[in-house]
């Protein structure tokens, strides 16, 4: 297994859980602007160690997602700012090009100290 990206949320804004009923979430580094950062987790801007791409793995405190694809913007915001959307549609051609879309699975529960990794088997 390699990972080519870890982080772990420091802190939740206070409307985070409206993006849950439509299978996403938003992080962000501590850059993240005033208009938004009650809608993120706020994780470190950290690097990456590789290439993100469909048929690797999000895992969230252990549990695995497979990546459907991958916005060609994800990768540039990830590392750059921290900033990313996860999407939990199983959509296989990205709509929004600063997401990455796992397979459609419930959500899991997030908080202050979850680990996100992204994986490669």
């Amino acid at each position: 297994m390699k990972v080519i990206y870890e982080n772990q949320v420091k802190a939740c804004g206070i409307a985070v859980e409206e993006f849950k009923d439509a299978g996403m979430f938003i992080i962000f580094g501590d850059n993240a602007p005033e208009e938004i950062r009650d809608y993120c987790y706020s994780v470190s801007v950290n690097p990456i160690n590789g290439e993100i791409k469909a048929g690797q793995y999000v895992v969230i405190n252990g549990e695995e997602f497979k990546i459907t694809c991958v916005g060609y913007e994800a990768p540039v915001t990830l590392k750059g700012l921290g900033h990313c959307t996860f999407s939990f549609t199983g959509a296989e051609e990205a709509e929004l090009p600063g997401t990455i879309y796992v397979e459609a699975k419930p959500m899991p529960d997030m908080g202050i100290g979850t680990v996100l990794q992204i994986i490669e088997k």
